[in-house]
This record gives structure tokens, sequence and C-alpha cells, in this order.
């Protein structure tokens, strides 16, 4: 597909979900052009390195070898930095909701909210702590900030810079 049509990243992102539809969520992750293998052995990765080159061979994809990383332990991908010790919050976004001013429209309520909202993973109880600012954003709902969309955002803010770790459970531990 040319470049330049609006559908060819849909279509492309669907088609490389479909040639790695047996391998995703178990070792393989795909967004667009971009793919992550993952494996818990150095032996294991081999195997799944050699998968992966294997089906692009297959399907005539080819990857450019200078904009490859191979054999890191640890790596940002899509603002989330992982490593064999979890998935964290990509250090540059804490950065900029830690320098976040005080929000004055409704646009700078909906721009952080996206940001925040794109890390709701790592925040308990993020829909109810999130509510005074998501009122501000209300078609029939006048902007006035008040105390309690101050803490809100405050609260926010604090726990997006100290957000923790995410580890995969343990399948041999027992679950809560």
């Amino acid at each position: 597909m040319p470049f330049g049509v609006t559908n060819a990243p849909g279509v492309f992102m669907e088609y490389m979900n479909r040639i790695f539809h047996s391998f995703l969520d178990r070792f393989v992750v795909v967004f667009i052009d971009d793919i992550l293998i993952y494996s818990k052995s150095e032996e294991e990765h081999k195997e799944h390195l050699s998968i992966v080159l294997q089906v692009l061979q297959e399907k005539k994809l080819y990857a450019k070898l200078s904009q490859c990383e191979f054999w890191l332990k640890e790596v940002s991908f899509l603002g989330h930095i992982i490593s064999s010790g979890g998935i964290s919050v990509d250090p540059a976004k804490v950065d900029a909701v830690s320098q976040w001013g005080t929000p004055d429209s409704v646009a700078e309520i909906r721009s952080f909210l996206g940001l925040a909202g794109y890390y709701r993973r790592f925040i308990e109880g993020f829909s109810r702590l999130a509510l005074p600012l998501t009122q501000l954003t209300r078609k029939d709902q006048a902007f006035v900030w008040n105390g309690n969309c101050g803490k809100s955002f405050q609260e926010l803010k604090r726990r997006l810079t100290t957000a923790p770790v995410l580890i995969l459970p343990d399948a041999k531990e027992s679950f809560v």
C-alpha cells in the first residue's frame, strides 16, 4: 500500500496481527511496525527471535538492521519501561507530569486526563480520583476550578510520579 493512504496504518497493523496471531501475548507484541519480543530466558529468546525473523522472511517483510535492537534487558515501548523487574511508567512521562501546571481550560484538562488515563492501570481508583476533573469537561458544565479539582489534580500527579512497577503474576503462587 503506498505511503499517504489514510487506511495504510490500519491495514498494515491488521496484517501484522494476522501473521503473528499465534504468538501475540505469548512472546510477541506488535504495534504498527514495532515488534517487541520478550522471553523468560536467553535460550527461549533465541527460539522466539528465530520464529519472528522466519515469519518476517516468509511474508517478505524486511527489518532495517540499523533500527533494530537485540538482547536488551530493558526497553522503552509505547510510554512504558519494560524489564525483567516488570512494567513501569517512562521517566520522561513522569517528568512531564511533574512539570504540569494547573489547567485553566477544558482543553488542558482533557490533555492531562488523556495522559493520566493512559497510565490508569498504575493508579488504584483512577476513575473515582479523576471524577472532579472529568466533570469539568462536560458540555453543560461551566469551567469552575475549585478545591476538589485542585485536590484531584495534585493527587493524580502525585500518584503518577510515584507509580508502582507492575509485575507479572507468578503462576506457582496463589492469587488473591
